[in-house]
């Protein structure tokens, strides 16, 4: 059984590995808001899956990519199409304004949400007069 799991997972980094090389990525739809403790950005990723999505923070940097069922996309005959096809992929310059250890990301609906939590030197501070 273990075994099985082991394959999958090899499998699963193939898969990425693969589709980076041979099909289309576009850039997510993404908005960017804080307030005064966190970042957050909200990534629209229609049509990816919970375990198709890959989160990595890296060299300042926050890299975001979702895979699609790109062959199942590609192959559909379309009447009228507006949008792109491809997987999604994004990375943007983070610098160390955040807490790395932190970060957390959900999934629902096609939206891609993720929480940036500040570092406390960053975060506004009052100045109480004496």
């Amino acid at each position: 059984m273990t075994a099985n799991k082991e394959m999958v997972k090899v499998d699963h980094n193939k898969n990425w590995e693969k589709a980076l090389e041979n099909e289309s990525w576009v850039a997510p739809l993404v908005d960017i808001y804080e307030t005064d403790d966190e970042y957050y950005l909200v990534g629209y990723v229609p049509g990816v899956k919970k375990e198709d999505v890959k989160i990595k923070f890296e060299d300042d940097s926050l890299v975001i990519m979702g895979k699609i069922n790109y062959e199942e996309e590609i192959n559909k005959n379309y009447i009228l199409k507006e949008t792109e096809t491809g997987n999604y992929y994004r990375k943007f310059r983070i610098g160390d304004a955040v807490d790395a250890a932190k970060i957390e990301a959900h999934l629902e609906d096609g939206k891609l949400l993720v929480h940036l939590p500040k570092v406390e030197r960053v975060k506004p501070k009052t100045i109480k007069i004496k």
